[in-house]
């Protein structure tokens, strides 16, 4: 770990805010250990728990903060001599000590400095977790914060909502990477390739830049697949191609964009059609997106928009407000608008609707509404995605309390929809800060006007 280029001034200002908000309760923040993906010393990449990379920003493994009311402490492992044969030479605690900017201990001195009362955040790892709850006396799980951590977890929510300028240059590295891989995926989309082909010449981009991505990828023409995993299908004349990819800055920051292209590097009419309308209905929602503004709102405008749009081209009929009320309109837009982005691509989510939901607002079951992983009254600072889209899915529009409902199988027109089969998923996604004025779209220079795309696609 080289730290010559390591800057401290962020990290400390953020843990000088987080023990104001504390005052004496005690915290212990976790950076997590390495899983194993087959055998122990096998593991998956390494990234250190966002809440740690907050506050320290260093990726260091197995290590742990702690506010013990008066100092902040960094406790971790000592440099192993032997590891240094695979590894190369790691920082001593002292080298630590001066770019962190307090006092680090090993690892074994943790337990002496822990006393009862400590709140915690989960960390992501089983190891990590089992560790945590030897130390505090109490069952610790991961992807449950305990109701005696909630000062500590309302307290990292609140800043890292509104993010710092630290926070902000580090998203528009993570940005920087992402349109550069967007474009190269244009660029490679031609009839004949597979989509891993398209995937490879996108996140070449970004590794090219010593990155990584943010989450998994998705390059896919089956986008009607929210979360596709797979990469093996050829890319047909007449298919779109749907990518999902984001790079992470090397400070651990996301970005997350979705661009739908026709994969011969020309939409039909039918495609033409659907595309225009999910890129107006994102244009107004993202034209909506300013201080204040509730983001359940935004939703709402979504589904609005969308069935006005999707009326339009004949998909559905009857009211708009009834396509709304009942559902038809989630029949083909079933996920939520957008969410929190930041150090996690959706945002601080391991502390739950917590995070997502302002206090007195909880997430509904009611089918348009149960997805949607935002409600929250927006504010200067605060980071989120805008990600409409249109999708056919088998398993929605076949199922009989769904799709195959009396009342809403009415308000679709099934014979036209028909006409519209090359169109399986289109999603169109961009990063939005939200700023004092209204908002700064940071993935703009991404194409997503059609003749944009077009001219893109294959060049």
């Amino acid at each position: 770990m080289d730290l010559s280029s390591f800057q401290g001034a962020p990290f400390s200002a953020r843990r000088d805010r987080l023990a104001r908000a504390l005052g004496k309760q005690q915290a212990l923040v976790a950076a997590g250990v390495p899983s194993p993906r087959n055998y122990l010393a096998n593991t998956y990449p390494y990234r250190a728990n966002s809440h740690f990379l907050y506050l320290f920003g260093l990726p260091l493994r197995g290590a742990f903060g702690l506010w013990n009311g008066d100092n902040w402490l960094l406790f971790a492992p000592e440099p192993d001599p032997a590891s240094a044969l695979w590894h190369g030479p790691e920082p001593t605690l002292k080298d630590l000590a001066e770019a962190v900017g307090c006092t680090v201990y090993p690892d074994t001195q943790l337990t002496s400095h822990v006393e009862g009362g400590v709140q915690t955040l989960p960390a992501a790892d089983a190891r990590t977790c089992a560790v945590q709850s030897k130390l505090l006396g109490r069952a610790i799980e991961t992807g449950s914060v305990a109701e005696q951590d909630h000062p500590l977890a309302d307290a990292m929510l609140a800043l890292r909502l509104i993010h710092d300028e630290a926070a902000i240059a580090e998203m528009r590295a993570a940005v920087a990477a992402t349109v550069a891989a967007h474009a190269a995926g244009m660029r490679a989309t031609r009839p004949g390739r597979k989509e891993s082909e398209v995937r490879a010449a996108m996140e070449a981009e970004i590794i090219g830049r010593d990155l990584t991505t943010a989450y998994g990828s998705i390059v896919t023409v089956h986008g009607e697949v929210l979360h596709n995993e797979y990469h093996h299908h050829e890319i047909m004349n007449g298919d779109l191609l749907l990518a999902d990819v984001g790079a992470e800055s090397a400070g651990g920051f996301a970005s997350d964009v979705t661009r739908t292209w026709p994969g011969n590097g020309k939409f039909s009419d039918t495609q033409r059609a659907l595309y225009n309308v999910v890129l107006q209905t994102q244009k107004a929602l993202i034209e909506a997106v300013k201080p204040n503004a509730r983001y359940r709102e935004i939703h709402m405008l979504a589904l609005q928009r969308m069935g006005e749009g999707l009326k339009d081209v004949g998909i559905l009929q009857g009211r708009v407000e009834d396509l709304v009320e009942e559902g038809a309109v989630s029949l083909f837009f079933p996920h939520g608008t957008g969410h929190l982005l930041g150090l996690d691509v959706h945002d601080m989510e391991d502390l739950g609707d917590r995070a997502g939901y302002a206090p007195g607002r909880q997430r509904t079951k009611n089918f348009k509404l149960r997805t949607l992983r935002l409600d929250r009254d927006l504010l200067p600072g605060m980071a989120v995605t805008i990600e409409p889209g249109f999708y056919q899915v088998p398993a929605i529009l076949q199922h009989p309390e769904l799709g195959r409902d009396p009342k809403l199988t009415t308000m679709v027109n099934w014979e036209r929809l028909a006409k519209f089969a090359d169109v399986r998923g289109i999603r169109i996604e961009d990063d939005v800060l939200v700023t004092e004025s209204g908002h700064d779209v940071l993935t703009a220079a991404i194409p997503k006007e059609m003749a944009d795309v077009e001219a893109a696609v294959g060049g």
